[in-house]
């Protein structure tokens, strides 16, 4: 009996030191591995610190969602032109068109957060995943860091030339005569356009009637012609056919009179301050957790490249007006520009066709 007693006495001691050295080994185990992920980590952070210190060492790319040719790609390559020179490395604008510009935006998306894939976008950074939900394939809020709001393209309201309506004050009072008695003229669903005539009407508590086509240039003429009322047009090439009496300047979506169409009023005048901020944007983002000494690179390099005479010009000719603003002022910007396109569209019960 003692001898059995003495046994399962050492079986159990032997039992608690070998649970005691387990515990002991993996005690230490456990802050083996902790110094080594963080020696690691921070071999990882350094090496980030050093690759931002250092960046860039070799080309950039700039995604474009649009056409070449076009306003969007144009300023594009305005400022990237000069960011070359500052930052002593090429910049490349590339153009992935398609889908309302989402391919690119995903390409940016999935890119690697190092600040050699850029996206140059535009309003449907935020519209589309409004409009379409998950099947964007990005998410505006979370999946970019945003660098620089480089201008905006400010939209004009243009009737026929010799439309009865020679006013926008005209044009709203017929509008609240019943619903739908003022129709507007678009590039498609969900375009800007669309978009500034519905928060018109929403901002005005009326029904309008919206008349899509496909593309600013057979809406244009179809208002030319008077079978549509009116539109919201961009600035961009407008002079030519305010000259040629085609159509007439209800009203310039800009916080200040534009130069050339000086006795023009503004939005702001009409009674709907803030309408300026629904001006098409142009600017530059870089995928999210892109290192903030990278931000901050790219950031002086184009508010510098703003800030140059010639570089202004150029952009001015186009009909942009230049924003230049700082990292977090964009990031602020697209957050009101998010929640006020989705109340328009949740306003409006707009919808958009995907097949």
């Amino acid at each position: 009996m003692l001898g059995k007693g003495i046994r399962i006495s050492m079986r159990f001691s032997s039992k608690s030191l070998l649970v005691k050295q387990s515990w002991t080994l993996s005690r230490h185990f456990y802050w083996f591995c902790f110094a080594l992920y963080s020696m690691l980590g921070g071999l990882f952070s350094s090496q980030r610190c050093i690759a931002a210190d250092n960046y860039p060492t070799h080309q950039i790319r700039i995604l474009v969602g649009f056409a070449a040719g076009g306003p969007t790609d144009i300023i594009a390559r305005v400022i990237a032109k000069d960011m070359t020179e500052t930052l002593g490395e090429p910049i490349v604008v590339e153009n992935k068109a398609g889908a309302s510009a989402m391919i690119a935006t995903r390409e940016v998306r999935n890119a690697p957060a190092d600040g050699y894939t850029l996206l140059f976008s535009s309003l449907g950074l935020n519209v589309n995943p409004i409009l379409i939900g998950d099947a964007a394939g990005f998410n505006p809020k979370t999946d970019f860091a945003p660098i620089s709001n480089a201008a905006n393209l400010p939209m004009v309201a243009v009737t026929a030339y010799n439309s009865p309506i020679k006013s926008m004050n005209e044009l709203l009072t017929v509008a609240k005569s019943k619903p739908e008695a003022v129709s507007f003229a678009s590039s498609g669903p969900g375009g800007s356009g669309h978009l500034a005539g519905e928060l018109l009407a929403t901002m005005n508590k009326q029904k309008m009637l919206h008349v899509p086509y496909k593309g600013n240039g057979p809406a244009l003429l179809e208002v030319m012609s008077g079978r549509v009322d009116f539109m919201f047009y961009p600035v961009i090439g407008l002079a030519e056919n305010v000259n040629a009496k085609r159509v007439s300047i209800l009203a310039v979506g800009t916080a200040k009179r534009l130069p050339q169409f000086p006795d023009k009023p503004t939005m702001s005048e009409i009674g709907f301050p803030g309408f300026e901020e629904t001006a098409p944007w142009v600017g530059l983002l870089a995928p999210a957790k892109t290192p903030p000494a990278i931000i901050n690179k790219l950031y002086s390099a184009m508010n510098k490249a703003l800030a140059k005479a010639e570089v202004r010009a150029q952009l001015e000719k186009l009909g942009a007006v230049v924003v230049g603003d700082t990292p977090e002022q964009f990031q602020a910007f697209l957050k009101r520009d998010y929640e006020r396109w989705e109340s328009v569209v949740k306003a409006a019960a707009i919808k958009v066709d995907l097949n």
